[in-house]
């Protein structure tokens, strides 16, 4: 595997693979890899002829009171798996090789960034939008990995790479769940023993609420509103839990069919998100 630092290097080596014919995969990351961000290097490996794996924590997604000074930088962790996934290429940049200045260009996915997440972290989803159109400008894969744990961030860039006729197709990966629920997340790691014991109740009260739907009670407020109260007596901190249609994630109604519910609430300190999709017929 090689690891590369600059755009320069970068773009000479996908341009000897471009000339060799050879498909090209990426997974973009802000490192501190689990088994979710290298199930997304296996199935590119499955997809593509090579693969390029890139690191970056990207202050731009950052708003000023959260962890973008204290989020888990593990790069040598993160190397040496994925050289035992045989990713081809890691693209590691500094700070100042993605922004050597202030950025005086922003892309914001108007409607879909201002939902749910947009809320509580406004400019959250320009600072995504911003960094994942700049590497797809550098790497020009033909596929991006995205998993599905961060459904409306998927969504959002979903969004863009259509409005800007991006020559890349998505790929999205299921979650990767920890054995008893939690979906795997960087941010796992701030939970201290006694969180981590309590943070399945997120999974479980989706679970609970998709199996009310499934069993066609429509009370869809209700429904939530039962499982608000079972993760506050938790001692969770609830930002949001809707039912929404999964195209514009708007709250769904009854009559809508395929659905995708979408929670997100602090416990302690840490931040937990999660999403579940119901489709016709499940």
């Amino acid at each position: 595997m090689q690891t590369i630092t600059t755009i320069q290097a970068l773009r000479s080596c996908i341009r000897q693979w471009r000339h060799a014919g050879l498909s090209i995969a990426f997974v973009p990351t802000m490192g501190n890899l689990h088994a979710g961000h290298l199930q997304l290097v296996s199935t590119a490996k499955q997809i593509a002829d090579k693969v390029v794996v890139s690191i970056f924590v990207n202050p731009t997604q950052f708003g000023p009171k959260e962890d973008f000074g204290s989020y888990p930088r593990t790069e040598k962790q993160d190397q040496a798996a994925l050289q035992e996934s045989d990713a081809d290429l890691l693209f590691l940049p500094a700070v100042t090789e993605i922004y050597p200045q202030a950025a005086s260009t922003g892309i914001t996915v108007q409607g879909l960034s201002a939902l749910h997440c947009g809320v509580s972290r406004p400019g959250h989803f320009d600072g995504v939008a911003l960094v994942v159109c700049k590497l797809l400008n550098m790497v020009q894969p033909d596929l991006l990995l995205l998993g599905e744990k961060d459904f409306q961030q998927l969504s959002i860039i979903r969004r863009m790479i259509a409005d800007l006729n991006m020559p890349v197709e998505i790929h999205s990966v299921p979650t990767v769940r920890e054995c008893d629920g939690l979906a795997m997340s960087s941010r796992n790691s701030y939970l201290s023993a006694s969180e981590r014991q309590l943070a399945p109740m997120l999974y479980k009260a989706l679970c609970t609420v998709r199996d009310a739907i499934l069993a066609g009670d429509k009370n869809y407020q209700a429904i939530v509103n039962q499982q608000l109260s079972v993760l506050h007596q938790a001692g969770f901190a609830v930002d949001y839990f809707n039912v929404c249609r999964p195209l514009d994630l708007a709250l769904a109604d009854e009559d809508d069919s395929n659905l995708v519910l979408l929670i997100a609430a602090k416990l302690g300190s840490t931040r937990l998100i999660d999403n579940v999709v119901l489709q016709a017929g499940n």
